[in-house]
């Protein structure tokens, strides 16, 4: 911590990062978490967006079968911490203690859970050491391994063992993220796959832009309407010329650029002004006809239902090697999909798709040729998109074995027995 200190302090200087909720990480109680009466609690720790959108379905279901139970939210992340303020209630939201015993031991003796519930893999060894130590029970959810952190945990495979000896239950995506995290010391009898949370999230609620956009859209007769989301450093050039090259056909074309970090969002507008590409601000807009432009998204938490306005959606993260980004909310949408091919944080979404042949993945030369050819065939793009729709469909159903899964840690057996579950 000493040693990075000066990396954290840039950060916070130059993009304003990591200091919003400082005293809740250091362990300080926020009054809005105090201000409830005492009860059984059911703590779910959520990184950021991606993670409070998987657990929002669990969380609800958790307190319809645990109506006595307090459910708790933490995530690490500002815009993981914004929505899950407004996806649950704002007092029962909080951030994630640093992984030190004085940040730790406040929240567990306010909030004395019966049950911590992790997304995705947060191994952090002070916090589940305490959790156990007050006889919580721990449980990981839609966990996974992706293939960057694998060659990690095989490196620290002797320490990772006794921290995860400390979890009671391991629910993963995939029969594959079981298998690694055997092998890096969980126990098998422990281990069982039960599917990927975020097939089961729905298509969020239209927020107002997505009227008002779509009738902008149809005013000027716009179209085709891209959508690049969470994309990174990198590709915006990649994206940018392809689509120059769409407007030389289809001058009233527009794409709908949101970058994945918003200390970017000032230099993407620059690259806009140096490729003299016509663009609008999504923050400044108001309503005024869009065509022959770029309509660049510096918001937060709209991109997933702007998927919806997508004749062809790009996720990005892929067309560099960052891993990629979730396909699944454009997929929700039955757009059809294009990516890179650095997808390996979502390998077996990605692969999954393409074995039913429901998302492109290109390499940066293809992409502008595969992008005009979605643009050209209408037909096409419509069974992509439908393609996609289905294999989401076929999907579902993570939450319920997740549910049952974790009412062993809540729910004696006799008492499972007697309600038939």
């Amino acid at each position: 911590m000493l040693l990075t200190l000066p990396y954290w302090l840039l950060q916070r200087m130059r993009h304003g990062k990591y200091g919003a909720g400082l005293g809740e990480r250091l362990g300080r109680i926020p009054r809005r978490l105090v201000a409830q009466p005492a009860r059984p609690t059911i703590w779910i720790h959520a990184v950021s967006v991606g993670e409070v959108l998987a657990i929002s379905g669990l969380a609800t279901e958790l307190k319809k079968r645990f109506s006595q139970h307090r459910v708790v939210i933490s995530t690490t992340t500002d815009t993981g911490q914004k929505l899950a303020r407004t996806r649950f209630d704002e007092e029962n939201v909080f951030y994630f203690p640093l992984d030190f015993a004085f940040a730790i031991r406040p929240y567990l003796r306010l909030l004395q859970p019966k049950l911590v519930v992790i997304a995705e893999t947060e191994f952090w060894p002070n916090f589940l050491r305490l959790a156990h130590a007050s006889g919580a029970r721990i449980a990981v959810v839609n966990g996974r391994i992706s293939d960057r952190s694998w060659r990690g945990y095989r490196r620290f495979r002797r320490l990772l063992t006794g921290v995860l000896q400390r979890v009671d239950l391991f629910l993963t995506q995939t029969a594959e993220d079981a298998r690694r995290l055997v092998e890096i010391g969980a126990p098998p009898e422990l281990v069982r796959a039960t599917g990927n949370l975020k097939f089961d999230v729905p298509a969020p609620a239209a927020p107002p832009i997505i009227a008002s956009l779509r009738a902008a859209f149809q005013q000027a007769q716009t179209g085709p309407v891209i959508v690049c989301g969470s994309t990174v450093e990198g590709e915006e050039p990649l994206l940018l010329q392809a689509f120059i090259n769409i407007l030389a056909s289809h001058p009233r074309a527009v794409m709908v650029l949101a970058p994945r970090h918003p200390e970017r969002f000032g230099e993407v507008a620059e690259l806009l002004n140096q490729l003299g590409i016509r663009f609008w601000r999504r923050s400044l807009w108001g309503g005024d006809p869009i065509l022959g432009g770029v309509l660049l998204i510096d918001t937060i938490g709209e991109l997933a239902a702007l998927y919806a306005l997508a004749d062809v959606a790009c996720v990005g993260g892929s067309l560099v090697p960052r891993g990629g980004h979730n396909i699944i909310e454009p997929a929700l949408h039955g757009v059809p999909i294009l990516v890179g091919n650095h997808t390996e944080n979502f390998r077996d979404i990605v692969s999954l798709f393409q074995s039913r042949d429901a998302v492109r993945v290109v390499g940066p030369a293809e992409l502008p040729l595969v992008l005009m050819d979605l643009i050209s065939n209408p037909a096409e793009r419509a069974e992509l998109g439908r393609r996609a729709a289905e294999t989401i469909r076929a999907q579902m159903g993570a939450t319920q074995r997740t549910m049952q899964a974790l009412e062993t840690l809540l729910v004696p057996a006799s008492a499972r027995v007697g309600t038939g579950r």
